[in-house]
């Protein structure tokens, strides 16, 4: 009976000693796969640097968001009308006539003309989203990070550059037409004339077609230059785990 109590406690002892020496090594296992933090869950990489690749996708991705989100409220009715940032008022160089008209009480014509001008901008641009969308598919990775890093209009200034001809060919017919169709081109004629029955004024005859398309598209511009800033100071505004990673990225980096 001794014999066998001492042959037990034997056993006990050396399964005692085997379970600590797997407890040890399990815990050196955890150790490595947690990174010495102690819980697997602190070992999540959402916290990493962004590839190249995903900078990429994220500047992409954010660009998409902002163009077709400003494409699509400056393309809405008072989109331009609306909207004192980009409203489009008389030309400079007209805007003497302006106030000359609304001096003689021709204020409703005046209003007219600048009601047609913003209808003009807005059916323009809706022509704008392709043509930013076609921009955004043909960047480069460089472009893409130069974006990123950047400073906050770095976007917008690569739409300027690389779009700004494309808009200009696209806006021009649609404005012409349509200030036509809103009755700004006759309305602006009656301005004008009225104006040049002014004893001794020098007489206008600006090119509507060509003002209201570089105001449509410095409108654009401004629109896109607002939804860039959303992203890149708004955390509310980075809608997707890529968009929160690369910008997070970014803010580390600034």
């Amino acid at each position: 009976m001794k014999r066998l109590k001492l042959a037990g406690l034997a056993l006990s002892v050396c399964f005692l000693m085997n379970n600590a020496t797997a407890q040890i090594k399990l815990g050196d296992v955890l150790k490595k796969v947690t990174g010495q933090t102690g819980t697997a869950s602190n070992s999540n990489t959402t916290g990493s640097n962004p590839s190249t690749l995903e900078i990429a996708s994220g500047i992409k991705q954010a660009l998409e968001i902002g163009t077709s989100r400003g494409a699509d409220l400056l393309s809405a009715k008072d989109g331009f009308l609306g909207n004192m940032a980009v409203k489009i008022l008389f030309p400079p160089e007209a805007q003497k006539v302006e106030k000359t008209l609304r001096s003689l009480g021709m204020g409703k014509l005046a209003d007219n003309v600048i009601l047609g001008l913003n209808r003009a901008a807005e059916d323009a641009a809706k022509e704008a989203k392709p043509i930013f969308l076609s921009a955004i598919k043909q960047m480069t990775i460089t472009d893409a990070t130069n974006i990123l890093l950047g400073s906050k209009d770095a976007a917008t200034n690569y739409f300027k550059r690389v779009t700004t001809a494309q808009l200009m060919q696209k806006f021009k017919p649609v404005i012409t037409t349509s200030l036509a169709k809103v009755g700004a081109t006759r309305y602006w004629a009656d301005a004008a004339g009225q104006y040049n029955k002014v004893p001794l004024v020098k007489p206008v005859n600006a090119d509507l077609s060509d003002y209201v398309a570089q105001k449509a598209i410095d409108g654009m511009f401004i629109q896109v230059a607002q939804e860039e800033l959303k992203i890149r100071d708004n955390l509310g505004s980075r809608s997707t785990s890529l968009l929160q990673k690369v910008f997070g990225y970014a803010d580390k980096n600034k």
